[in-house]
């Protein structure tokens, strides 16, 4: 025991710098809290849908509500129920398990709805692809806005995908019919 507090006291603590604040992403996070309450008036409600990932995308997407990113604080946030959603985030591919209940979030989630599938098994099977397990891609269920490509995507690729989905559907609501 007298050893390791010695070798503690002698060595100190060892520990990297705290990384550089990225001023460009401070300064994209507010244009994105602006053009979001500009284009919806109000904070963006998001229904994630697991629909047979392996959790790396998870992962990233819960990274977003971290102090880094403040999901929060940008006007968007999760919710429990599909029926209070205006857009639903949905990873992996979809399995054959799933594919009843993405439909039925689908149909659950009110007009107008946006997708947007993360990660590139959502955006194309990944390695998965199609197989007795597997539907494949989650457009092969759902009408998808916007493809996040990456495995997984990056936390800020993920939110720039959500705005994407956003004044896409703000210019296809706004156009006549």
């Amino acid at each position: 025991m007298w050893k390791i507090l010695r070798q503690i006291a002698r060595t100190g603590t060892r520990s990297e710098a705290a990384p550089d604040c990225d001023e460009s992403l401070r300064v994209e996070a507010e244009q994105i809290r602006r053009e979001v309450l500009a284009i919806l008036g109000r904070a963006l409600a998001i229904r994630q849908v697991d629909a047979g990932s392996c959790n790396g995308c998870e992962l990233e997407i819960n990274a977003l509500d971290n102090p880094y990113y403040n999901l929060e604080g940008l006007g968007i946030r999760f919710v429990a129920s599909p029926r209070h959603a205006d857009l639903l985030l949905v990873t992996g591919p979809v399995s054959r398990n799933m594919a009843l209940a993405v439909a039925r979030t689908w149909d659950a989630t009110p007009a107008p709805k946006l997708v947007v599938a993360v990660g590139d098994c959502g955006c194309d099977g990944g390695i998965f692809g199609t197989s007795y397990a597997t539907c494949g891609p989650v457009a092969s269920v759902l009408r998808v806005d916007v493809a996040v490509p990456g495995c997984p995507p990056a936390p800020i690729e993920i939110l720039r995908g959500i705005l994407t989905a956003v004044r896409r559907g703000r210019t296809a609501a706004s156009k006549p019919k």
